[in-house]
């Protein structure tokens, strides 16, 4: 069944999909479950358990102060980043958590919120219990939910999501099926996709809201290319966003066939920027990897001749498609299959979708696609002290400019090549479950066992 284009482009809150907006939207729905149940009036207390990867790097993703403004009843697509802040700096000072904004309890953050990322669930490492007690200490309810990427939540003995349920004129699970419905149909991806999304909801709809997701994609850029400082976590990351737009201006009469290359990345930097800070992006189809689809869109709306609305559409609906594929055959998650699933598959995406608006047949879109994947197979996921700073701004910048590179070097051939979509998505799954968890968001691998810069953060260096 086609993911929703919506469903992968959501607007949130950084710093991350999988380890902020999901666990928010976990949370917001126990919240939810209370009050249809009545149980909110007779809750004394709430117990939240982050697991496996959220326990493990949840405190520099933010994640218990996500789920704290799900408990009281934050959504991340409304939330405003200054609001969110005073709310749980409050409830942390207070020891006081209003659930749904309305029903205070007493709060223990060293008793209420445990982060444990030693212990784990089968079905994802993302994995979170939330428990309700009444006054005498019964437990009243239970919910184990998981957070498999994106922002996406499964609960276990829930149902799909409305949007999964849907009947669409034109359903796909692999990039084989996208192919062969182009073909039989005539029809371009992109179309192929609005018509599954004019399924779901109005087609003007559909146009309006992508066009308003594509809007918070350039604010998102624009933000970070005004606002300078140092990021927040420890690390005293400054923000160089602001900084390389003004050399790249004043550098403006200078003639560099490369120059577009740097404004790819600082696009893209702008974006991790802010999302590392905690602001409002678009996930694509993490936070993590929120800068590579926005900036390629970016550079198709400033550097493109004749780019306009309908391309801006277009470029969405095939990312989206593309992106569909990865949820339904594969992983977005970098708890589950490494930073190849966050950041490797939003370059393939933003490659499908930049050849797709260049006037690439669905052969050529499939294979910018491919090629986008293809080289960031075994790309680990090791941020430094569980921020998503180091190394991931900079990465979400060189995957921008592999982005276009991969659709040019597609639309330079006719589409025919040796190795498929699917097959590169497949190694890519077979190369997550290889790969050992140190090296998938546990902050225990790679780059974040560099010492002196966890240390600065208070993150231990474990190897395991």
């Amino acid at each position: 069944m086609a993911v929703s284009a919506f469903e992968l482009f959501s607007v949130g809150l950084g710093p991350s999909s999988s380890h902020t907006v999901g666990p928010m939207r976990a949370a917001l729905g126990f919240l939810r479950g209370l009050e249809r149940d009545g149980l909110l009036p007779r809750t004394a207390r709430v117990r939240v358990d982050l697991l496996g990867s959220l326990g493990a790097t949840g405190r520099g993703h933010g994640s218990d102060d996500a789920v704290l403004l799900g408990l009281m009843g934050e959504e991340p697509e409304s939330c405003e980043p200054a609001t969110a802040r005073t709310l749980v700096a409050v409830a942390r000072v207070t020891g006081r958590l209003p659930l749904g904004g309305i029903h205070e309890v007493a709060f223990d953050p060293e008793t209420d919120l445990i982060l444990d990322g030693y212990r784990t669930l089968p079905f994802h490492p993302n994995a979170m219990t939330l428990e309700a007690y009444d006054t005498g200490g019964a437990l009243m309810a239970r919910q184990v939910s998981y957070s498999v990427g994106g922002g996406f939540v499964v609960t276990e003995g829930e149902e799909p999501t409305p949007a999964a349920a849907v009947a669409v004129p034109h359903p796909f699970r692999t990039a084989d099926d996208l192919l062969a419905l182009a073909q039989a149909t005539g029809k371009s991806i992109a179309r192929l996709a609005f018509e599954n999304e004019a399924a779901r909801r109005p087609a003007a709809e559909v146009r309006a809201d992508l066009l308003r997701i594509a809007d918070v994609m350039h604010d998102s850029i624009e933000r970070g290319l005004r606002t300078e400082g140092i990021l927040p976590g420890g690390l005293d990351v400054p923000r160089r966003a602001p900084g390389l737009a003004r050399l790249l201006a004043a550098d403006g009469a200078i003639a560099d066939p490369l120059r577009g290359t740097d404004w790819l990345t600082l696009f893209a930097m702008a974006v991790n920027e802010q999302n590392a800070a905690g602001e409002r992006v678009v996930t694509a189809p993490t936070n993590g990897a929120a800068g590579i689809i926005p900036s390629v869109l970016e550079y198709y709306r400033r550097f493109v001749p004749g780019a306009d609305d309908d391309g801006i559409i277009a470029f969405l609906l095939t990312a989206g498609a593309i992106g569909s594929v990865y949820t339904e055959t594969a992983s977005i998650s970098g708890a589950a299959v490494g930073c190849q699933g966050e950041v490797g598959s939003a370059c393939s995406m933003a490659a499908g979708a930049f050849a797709a608006v260049l006037g690439g047949t669905p052969a050529q879109v499939e294979n910018a696609a491919e090629i986008g994947m293809e080289h960031h197979l075994g790309l680990t996921c090791d941020p430094i002290g569980g921020l998503v700073q180091i190394p991931c701004i900079e990465r979400n910048g060189v995957a921008a400019v592999k982005a276009v590179t991969a659709a040019r070097t597609a639309l330079r051939g006719d589409g025919s090549h040796i190795v498929s979509l699917d097959e590169v998505i497949a190694t890519m799954r077979k190369t997550g479950r290889d790969m050992k968890s140190k090296y998938k968001e546990t902050s225990r691998g790679g780059l974040a066992l560099l010492t002196r810069a966890a240390t600065r953060v208070g993150v231990g260096v474990v190897e395991c």
